[in-house]
């Protein structure tokens, strides 16, 4: 589907690392330093994954860019994979970082910073009543465990190539004969994953249907687009089926906003009005301070106020005892205040479309047969003719090596894209010449592999 040349792309990735080597040398130092310290010489397993052989050392970083410790500087196009969507260090969240930190970080307290956050949260996604974790993995397991609780329920359900963090259930795929399976590269799983969990591919109405007829599924998690496997957006109507299947089957819907927030100030689910009994988020909402939280509608919060004890309340398995600090929460409240605006995703989203429309040009002048798909202020393009309806065919797009040449091309050009796919998210900071200078060497990098 690619129509690549493999031999050429061996070699011009090649050359790529060489010259990766060659600008690189302090990055490679810290790199080699690190590697008798840490395993794989990183300070997580799945920063192994950056191309070029070493990731590249971060000096300073700010708005939509950073430098490395060899004085190179980058338009960041991955943004932390989200985390960092306000951009690097927001001024005005940093400003209340300082305060707060000078005013205390942590003391299993509220401040007056926790009902203000959790009101404009309920503003922005529609469900009232909020808690504050330091992760979505937190934030969705403890909507996981809620529901389970509240219904009586066994099983979750998940649509194929999901991610939602390191969450135990859903590291599940389905198999070539359709049962539910551990996914490729599950690391310890604790039980099999049939027991907890069923798959059903995006999309896929009928499957859904299928999945919650046995009556003991608590709650269906899934993300209103899929983003980790590639953007996979969801058919007409099959939002509004989701909902209706799970109120028909008593099951809990939990809504992970966790990326598709990037399709406004109250995500996805604002955007196309859909109506969870849950929301889960992450990442971007305290601009780059770790923070998740996760609403709920009233009937939720009353159905577990009826079945949780005050006496057991410490020791159910939901919370941490950083979860909810003042700094976390500082944070949240300036940044959803003064950075995740309305009027920021009004420049954002425009900017996705401009980074978009050279990516098509690009594939279009070069005749391959790739598609590119927007989802707010987020693009990405996958080596298939046409959008894909779910995981399973976003997956069977993916080329590995091709991403590795065009993210390590992009990187000796000055340009990061995440590691995980072909993805771009604009920050508030992003400018029209940071998008292209992404068109320029993003066409290069085609006319390179189409001599």
């Amino acid at each position: 589907m690619t129509r690549i040349d493999r031999e050429r792309l061996a070699g011009l990735t090649r050359a790529e690392q060489e010259l990766f080597r060659k600008r690189h040398p302090r990055s490679l130092e810290l790199f080699e330093r690190a590697r008798g310290v840490m395993p794989g010489g990183v300070p997580m397993s799945w920063m192994a994954k950056w191309p070029g052989g070493f990731p590249v050392y971060v000096d300073s970083a700010s708005g939509a860019h950073f430098q490395d410790v060899d004085g190179l500087d980058y338009v960041d196009l991955c943004l932390g994979d989200t985390g960092a969507m306000t951009g690097h260090s927001p001024p005005a969240t940093v400003e209340t970082v300082r305060r707060q930190v000078g005013a205390g970080i942590t003391a299993m307290l509220p401040t007056e910073d926790a009902a203000i956050v959790a009101g404009e949260l309920g503003r922005r996604f529609g469900v009232p009543l909020w808690q504050f974790t330091l992760s979505a993995t937190d934030a969705n397991r403890h909507a996981i465990r809620y529901a389970r609780h509240v219904t009586g329920r066994p099983r979750i359900v998940v649509h194929d190539y999901c991610y939602h963090g390191s969450v135990d259930e859903t590291f599940a795929t389905l198999s070539p004969s359709g049962e539910t399976v551990s996914r490729r590269g599950n690391i310890g799983a604790p039980v099999p994953l049939d027991a907890t969990t069923r798959v059903v591919p995006f999309n896929d109405v009928d499957a859904l249907e299928r999945a919650l007829a046995p009556g003991d599924v608590a709650a269906v998690l899934c993300e209103p687009a899929l983003t980790n496997v590639g953007i996979v957006l969801p058919d007409p109507g099959y939002h509004e089926a989701l909902r209706r299947l799970t109120r028909e089957h008593g099951a809990l819907l939990i809504i992970d906003e966790t990326h598709t927030l990037c399709a406004g100030p109250g995500g996805y689910t604002a955007v196309h009005d859909l109506s969870p009994d849950v929301v889960t988020l992450g990442k971007a909402v305290a601009g780059g301070i770790p923070a998740g939280a996760f609403g709920m509608t009233q009937a939720v919060a009353d159905a577990i106020a009826a079945r949780v004890d005050l006496e057991d309340i410490d020791v159910g398995g939901i919370g941490g005892t950083l979860a909810g600090n003042a700094l976390s929460l500082a944070a949240m409240r300036t940044t959803l205040a003064e950075v995740l605006t309305d009027e920021a995703f009004a420049r954002m989203i425009p900017l996705a479309d401009r980074w978009a429309d050279g990516v098509d040009a690009a594939i279009a002048a070069h005749e391959l047969p790739w598609h590119c798909t927007r989802l707010g202020a987020r693009a990405e393009y996958n080596f298939a003719p046409t959008a894909p309806r779910d995981g399973a065919a976003a997956h069977a797009a993916g080329d590995f090596g091709l991403e590795q040449f065009l993210h390590l091309f992009a990187l000796n050009r000055g340009i990061l894209l995440t590691p995980f796919h072909n993805m771009a998210l604009m920050s508030p900071a992003t400018v029209e010449a940071d998008v292209d200078h992404h068109t320029t060497v993003f066409g290069e990098a085609l006319a390179m592999l189409k001599k």
